[in-house]
């Protein structure tokens, strides 16, 4: 008799995941820090990135009161700028998803898994970009970290979130996706039995496995034959294969 405990919710990063955003990301970053006086060719600024790269999926509050750790103020202006440079290049350039994810969407809610979107945008942010990409119908929830109680990634509480919401009866049951070492912590946290990391986004094989990946796939595309063989008990792709 097969002790694998079937997945019933995935929940899945934006940025670098789901949808290639990371250069759009980077950029508002990269305006907003500048508008705090941080500009670009000097070692302040260069610190700054480096922080902002180790920090993806963060709230994006958090990562900013890394740079300014001591003026809240200062964090909370220059969050308020990211949201709205990154906000005004949704407008004037839009979102590509990644190749492939709606079929993702279609083939695991077909095999009755429930999709969660999990992100560190606000919740005004998040509410623009699901109008951009007008995937309200293709996904179940759409979380930030205002919706749990404001503790983000790498807390597990925006999973845990997703699984009260849903009913779903055991942690188990879930699979956390997404491309930065945080989402590989927040997974770990919460006692999901798939942490899976992609290979699309901003931080490297080396570091998702040492936040704690069960297992390493080259794209979101991957993710269904991952997600639907732990089902029945086939074929693993576990991190240590690639």
């Amino acid at each position: 008799m097969s002790d694998v405990v079937p997945i019933k919710l995935v929940c899945l990063d934006l940025a670098g995941t789901t949808v290639g955003d990371i250069a759009m990301v980077e950029r508002a970053f990269a305006e907003a820090i500048a508008t705090q006086g941080i500009v670009p060719g000097t070692g302040a600024y260069a610190r700054a990135m480096v922080h902002v790269h180790r920090s993806r999926g963060l709230p994006t509050i958090d990562v900013f009161r890394g740079i300014f750790p001591e003026d809240e103020a200062q964090a909370q202006a220059a969050n308020l700028t990211f949201e709205r440079s990154y906000e005004g290049l949704l407008e004037r350039t839009g979102l590509v998803p990644m190749p492939g994810v709606l079929e993702v969407f279609d083939k695991l809610r077909g095999s009755g898994i429930h999709l969660a979107l999990i992100t560190g945008f606000s919740r005004t942010t998040l509410s623009r970009v699901l109008s951009v990409l007008a995937w309200h119908d293709q996904i179940d929830l759409a979380i930030c970290p205002e919706d749990a109680g404001g503790r983000g990634r790498p807390w597990p509480d925006m999973v845990l979130h997703a699984v009260l919401r849903l009913a779903i009866d055991d942690v188990r049951r879930v699979a956390v996706v997404g491309d930065a070492e945080s989402d590989m912590r927040c997974g770990r946290s919460a006692g999901a039995a798939i942490v899976a990391g992609v290979m699309t986004g901003v931080h490297s094989r080396e570091r998702l496995l040492q936040g704690g990946a069960t297992h390493i796939i080259d794209s979101i595309a991957n993710l269904p034959e991952l997600i639907l063989s732990e089902r029945t008990g086939t074929t693993r792709m576990p991190a240590e294969d690639g």
